[in-house]
């Protein structure tokens, strides 16, 4: 019997500069957008926020470590002021625009 040897992917390895954390977080808004998944935003935003730095994106945020952790979790619930906070720290804007119909 052959053994294979398998590493677990992960993403926050790969994005390493900021077009590439770009990229990510434009793709995947995108399609959290589409799916009409707040759950989908988060998780972009916590894998950005990993890729740059946890405790770096945290204190440009106004929030601790621990507490950006919880809040981009699968059971987080953050205000839009982390919200707002965490994605101006990525290089963000949130912006709204009305839906075409």
């Amino acid at each position: 019997m052959i053994e294979i040897e398998t590493n677990k992917f992960d993403i926050v390895k790969e994005l390493k500069t900021k077009r590439d954390i770009d990229g990510f977080i434009s793709a995947f808004i995108k399609e959290a957008e589409e799916a009409d998944s707040i759950e989908q935003i988060l998780y972009a935003l916590g894998i950005a926020a990993k890729a740059r730095g946890m405790l770096k994106t945290a204190n440009d945020a106004g929030v601790n470590r621990e507490q950006l952790y919880k809040s981009l979790s699968k059971t987080g619930n953050p205000s839009f002021k982390t919200i707002f906070n965490v994605a101006k720290s990525l290089g963000y804007k949130v912006t709204f625009e009305p839906i075409k119909k």
